[in-house]
């Protein structure tokens, strides 16, 4: 019988869908995860196929990480806390799950070195803070600014740091300046930083891979912190209109869940000269999140448009799209789902859900801690 893979957060959004990816790869699969309620509102692996082998409990504790390494060769890491905005005030939280945690995996594996064929990392596009931008005069920028001042004006792009003109987004290579602007980002990145560089250090076999914004099938839509694709889906299924802050002509790279599950076994199975960087995982394209929801209404059959409200949200980024060109070098991956075509299978799959709509209850919290202005 073959050694099994753990992956750990495998009941989630993403961690599911790969959990399956593995069985139907003939793998045996463990899966640890402490289901969060935010995340798991029902308390159960809703989604975590009866083929896995299920572990409750937290990465943190270190008597559980030591079980549930027994015999595994390849780890994925799904697990943490997600979302810009809530982790603006539960920084204590947020830190603790995703550095800590990390951190007490590590040890683990480490302890255990040799045991270990490769370790994959859930990474994120937050550790960027905003994406790379382009000045007519300057070019690609090192870094961009939203000043204060500009904000409260309604002035809502990015200017040069050298020039204070107006610039334009470009794709956002690997290379590019790490600036978080939100406490789940500086966990994020302490989360990927403790992987790559203790895993070089020790000979652990070890790849970061920083997701865009991942969307499909099995999103928590109860989560009103993350996931806006979800979010905009609970919104219009309760027959209200999703809320999108700034004007709504902010850009993200949606990539589809299978493209992500995708890279990972692309990680998973890389040669040795991928081990050690981050990758980005993306399309290369961008949407407007004002597009991203007029295209779900649309699926869900809903004449509902959104609200754009003229405010911003602390920790919030202007625009962000990746430059894919590492992970199609040096791990063969691309993504293949098109925004039109994975949009129809979000669509899908949440209209037959029946979400409680946690939205007005997230953004009240933000503006009693002044988060929205």
């Amino acid at each position: 019988m073959s050694d099994p893979v753990l992956v750990v957060g495998g009941a989630g959004f993403i961690g599911s869908h790969l959990v399956d990816a593995l069985l139907a790869r003939g793998e045996r699969v463990r899966v640890l995860d402490n289901l969060l309620e935010q995340a798991h509102p029902t308390g159960t692996a809703r989604w975590l196929s009866k083929d896995a082998e299920l572990v409750v409990g937290d990465m943190r504790d270190r008597a559980v990480v030591d079980r549930v390494l027994d015999g595994v060769a390849v780890v994925f890491h799904q697990a943490g806390m997600v979302g810009n905005g809530q982790s603006m005030y539960d920084v204590r939280r947020y830190t603790d799950v995703n550095a800590v945690g990390t951190a007490t995996l590590i040890e683990a594996m480490l302890a255990r070195r040799a045991q270990f064929r490769r370790f994959v990392v859930a990474s994120s596009m937050v550790v960027y803070g905003d994406g790379a931008y382009r000045c007519e005069e300057h070019g690609v920028l090192d870094r961009a600014l939203r000043p204060r001042e500009r904000l409260d004006l309604r002035k809502w792009e990015p200017v040069c740091s050298l020039c204070s003109r107006e610039v334009v987004p470009a794709a956002t290579h690997e290379e590019h300046a790490l600036r978080p602007t939100s406490t789940y980002g500086i966990s994020k990145l302490a989360q990927e930083q403790l992987a790559l560089v203790l895993g070089r250090a020790h000979g652990l076999p070890t790849i970061a891979l920083r997701y865009l914004n991942t969307y499909g099938s099995r999103q928590a839509m109860q989560n009103p912190y993350t996931g806006v694709a979800a979010i905009i889906a609970a919104r219009l299924l309760n027959a209200r209109a999703p809320v999108i802050f700034e004007d709504g002509r902010q850009l993200r790279d949606f990539t589809h869940v299978s493209d992500v599950v995708g890279a990972n076994l692309a990680a998973a199975d890389a040669p040795e000269s991928a081990l050690y960087f981050p990758f980005n995982v993306g399309t290369g394209k961008s949407v407007r999140i004002v597009d991203v929801a007029r295209a779900i209404a649309t699926e869900l059959g809903v004449d509902i448009a959104p609200t754009l409200t003229g405010e911003y949200r602390e920790g919030d980024i202007r625009h962000c799209y990746a430059d894919v060109s590492r992970a199609q070098a040096l791990l063969g991956w691309s993504a293949r789902v098109p925004f039109a075509e994975g949009v129809v299978e979000l669509a899908s799959w949440a209209s037959g859900e029946r979400p409680e709509d946690l939205t007005e209850r997230a953004h009240a919290e933000l503006r009693a801690k002044n988060m929205i202005r």
